[in-house]
């Protein structure tokens, strides 16, 4: 492994934030098991880390070691294999000691062919969680792939109806009221000693 990074001069002492080799064109985000960052400036040498490598492109980067905050402007596109996950936006801000990714601007997300649209989505990489947020007064939109039913049962023709509004069963039984009644008595039929 350090045999790759000879050839770019980087030292790999401290895995907190080894080295920042800025590139306009491509970074490659190595994270490994530790947490640590490592940039690199060939993609090829993310291969060998296939499983735990993101790729962040755009046209300008700024890296803070002190920090640990990677800021990426101008046509951003992530691709993480790993989660299966592409993401285009025109901002993105890694936060590798806190581990998220804030893309902001017009944010696209696709995983697994469910899709995500926002101005500002926030990933939790730990928790394998996005908070998107519009831009007011939008909406947020989600469109979710969802599988058939391989073995679903047909409904029968005695299930009950769909209905919306829940069903409530009070705790006491409800006794029905006597209506009052409203109609006029009716007359009798007169008796055969009353005429």
């Amino acid at each position: 492994m350090k045999s790759l990074f000879r050839s770019l001069d980087v030292s790999l002492k401290p895995l907190k934030l080894a080295a920042i080799i800025p590139s306009a064109l491509a970074t490659v985000l190595l994270l490994d098991s530790a947490a640590s960052l490592l940039l690199a400036r060939n993609p090829a040498i993310a291969q060998t880390e296939a499983g735990r490598s993101l790729t962040l492109r755009s046209d300008v980067q700024e890296a803070n070691s002190k920090t640990g905050v990677i800021t990426a402007r101008g046509n951003v596109q992530i691709n993480y294999p790993a989660r299966q996950i592409q993401a285009t936006s025109a901002q993105a801000q890694y936060f590798s000691r806190e581990r998220r990714i804030v893309l902001s601007g017009n944010v696209y997300v696709l995983q697994q062919g469910n899709s995500l649209r926002g101005e500002t989505v926030t990933y939790l990489i730990d928790e394998g969680k996005f908070v998107a947020l519009p831009d007011a007064p939008k909406q947020v939109e989600s469109i979710y792939l969802v599988p058939e039913a391989t073995a679903a049962p047909a409904p029968t023709a005695n299930s009950a109806p769909f209905t919306p509004q829940p069903q409530f069963t009070p705790a006491v039984p409800v006794l029905p009221r006597k209506q009052p009644d409203l109609a006029p008595p009716l007359s009798s039929p007169s008796s055969p000693g009353s005429r």
